[in-house]
């Protein structure tokens, strides 16, 4: 297979998100955002903005104790745990706590900033035990294993190549050659909704079908640029998203704020941190 089926703003009319609605922070959604270390403390801002600048209502934020209160100050809509850690990243007991955390949300996104150790696939199990949508990214990736039971939703899996040859214990030159075949062998492996990111990104899920986006900017291939995208999916699962959804509406939205940034500021040279500015205005009303 060549590509598939062209991600845009027809195709999306397909995969509707939840109606804007009024009432309070709890009718837009609960998020859970797992992320950051003592050496990426960045992360968890990134993420967690961008989950609220694609309309989750009430925010929480879960990382290492040693930069908890300088998220909580950088980010002043969350509340923040700050959870046992070791050499910078979660102590194994963080596990239950975060566990604890994510059965009283309605969405996850875990796993940008965290340190790879052998705890993230203690947290991975835990996480995926749980009834919450979920999206996993970065870290967290390298530690999964074959999913041997099915969710209630389907896990949506955010890889860049080294962590989709990870997923398939193969080379990062065969994911750059055959991306789609690829991810439809991580979808199936791993039960879940995967993106194989690049500079022409596709959506997969298990039963094969595919979606290929070719939009953004060069600017998008940036640092942090994941993350923002890691949080603009977790934002519309926690307003109730069905997994495949958030992630087609969420790689069109990342790209499309890239191509307006790339418009205002230039085709390079914008921030991660600018990119979930965009976004709001290109969420349907």
């Amino acid at each position: 297979m060549t590509g598939g089926k062209p991600l845009d703003r027809t195709e999306l009319d397909n995969h509707p998100l939840p109606p804007v609605v009024d009432g309070g922070k709890e009718t837009k959604g609960r998020i859970l955002v797992v992320a950051g270390s003592r050496e990426v403390p960045g992360a968890a801002l990134l993420t967690a903005t961008a989950a609220m600048r694609s309309g989750a209502g009430k925010l929480r934020i879960a990382t290492v104790e040693s930069i908890a209160p300088h998220v909580g100050v950088a980010i002043a809509e969350a509340m923040v745990v700050g959870l046992a850690e070791q050499d910078g990243g979660f102590a194994p007991g963080a596990v239950s706590a975060l566990a604890k955390q994510a059965a009283s949300a309605d969405a996850v996104i875990a796993g940008p900033g965290l340190s790879q150790s052998e705890v993230c696939r203690s947290i991975a199990d835990a996480l995926l035990a749980t009834d919450a949508a979920l999206a996993l990214d970065a870290a967290l990736l390298h530690a999964l294993e074959p999913v041997k039971q099915a969710r209630s939703s389907l896990p949506v899996l955010l890889p860049h190549a080294g962590e989709l040859a990870s997923l398939l214990d193969c080379d990062p030159e065969e994911i750059e050659r055959e991306p789609i075949p690829c991810g439809q062998r991580a979808a199936e492996r791993y039960r879940s909704i995967v993106l194989v990111k690049g500079v022409v990104s596709h959506v997969v899920i298990p039963d094969g079908d595919c979606w290929t986006y070719q939009g953004g900017a060069p600017g998008l291939g940036v640092s942090g640029s994941g993350d923002v995208l890691a949080g603009i999916v977790g934002g519309l699962l926690a307003r109730g998203a069905d997994p495949l959804n958030a992630l087609l509406w969420a790689v069109w939205l990342h790209g499309e704020a890239g191509a307006r940034l790339a418009q205002k500021v230039g085709p390079i040279g914008f921030l991660a941190r600018e990119i979930a500015g965009e976004v709001p205005a290109l969420l349907p009303r």
